[in-house]
């Protein structure tokens, strides 16, 4: 199995969606939090990239071990 068909497995995939929602989701209450509570406005790009990068840990993290379990 490559690396590209244990990222798209969907027990990889659905794991990574659910890590990623709540550290993303923590993540820009800690950098946009103001925005939030109506001080400043909501960086679309940034709030995007908070739950972009702990998805792509969570599945390349998943995907690895799932390799190293078959050598």
């Amino acid at each position: 199995m490559s690396l590209f068909q244990a990222l798209i497995q969907p027990s990889v995939m659905i794991n990574a969606l659910k890590i990623a929602l709540v550290v993303g989701t923590v993540l820009n209450l800690i950098n946009q939090g103001e925005a939030f509570w109506g001080e400043a406005n909501v960086r679309i790009g940034h709030a995007l990239l908070n739950y972009l990068v702990p998805y792509c840990v969570a599945s390349y993290s998943a995907a690895k071990h799932q390799l190293d379990k078959q050598k």
